[in-house]
């Protein structure tokens, strides 16, 4: 059975890449923003946030192609206060973002949900607790210089493989979480399924 990946996201990606999975990435073009906005509304958590919004592009993909196992994926970044952040629009709100984060500990926590013949047949959602360092204006400001636009697309503004690994004095959790998809509980889904070998 074909397995789609409902996103573009680069991180998510390369993970599938390095495992050998055969797939196509098929962005879901959902409104992602007007989901979180009423699931916050509703007083939903971060957790649940996550699940549904993976929930929602695995089935809009999956009712285009029901034949095809459709994996989607979200990732929610919340600080200790509650705040959820976005994907940086600009680098000020990156900024921003970085100097919030500066001194504190937060949650990041991904979601994957595989749908099929548009419902969802699987879910499995992951949390890692990140402890930011104290960052300096000077060091986020030097950092943006040689992240940004590249982490305009990363929720929390790092990319752990890179350079973003120095924002942290400890880190709690499934690397792969912090990439932004729990890739191992996908990988043995998809052996269950018969669409990677056991």
């Amino acid at each position: 059975m074909s397995l789609i990946l409902a996103s573009q996201s680069a991180s998510r990606r390369a993970m599938l890449d390095a495992a050998g999975v055969a797939y196509t990435a098929m962005p879901a073009h959902i409104d992602e923003a007007g989901v979180k906005a009423s699931l916050l509304a509703a007083n939903h958590s971060p957790r649940d946030i996550a699940d549904a919004l993976a929930e929602v592009k695995a089935i809009k993909i999956s009712q285009a192609h029901p034949a095809a196992l459709v994996l989607g994926s979200d990732s929610i970044v919340a600080r200790a206060d509650g705040v959820l952040l976005d994907k940086p629009a600009d680098r000020e709100t990156a900024q921003q973002h970085l100097a919030s984060l500066s001194g504190g500990t937060h949650h990041l926590i991904s979601a994957a949900v595989v749908a099929e013949q548009g419902r969802p047949v699987w879910r499995h959602v992951d949390q890692a607790r990140l402890v930011v360092r104290s960052l300096s204006p000077a060091f986020i400001e030097a950092y943006l210089d040689d992240e940004w636009p590249a982490i305009a697309q990363c929720v929390g503004c790092f990319r752990i493989e890179g350079r973003g690994v120095t924002l942290f004095d400890r880190i709690e959790g499934n690397h792969f979480t912090i990439l932004g998809m729990p890739l191992l509980p996908v990988l043995g889904y998809l052996r269950q399924r018969g669409t990677m070998a056991s």
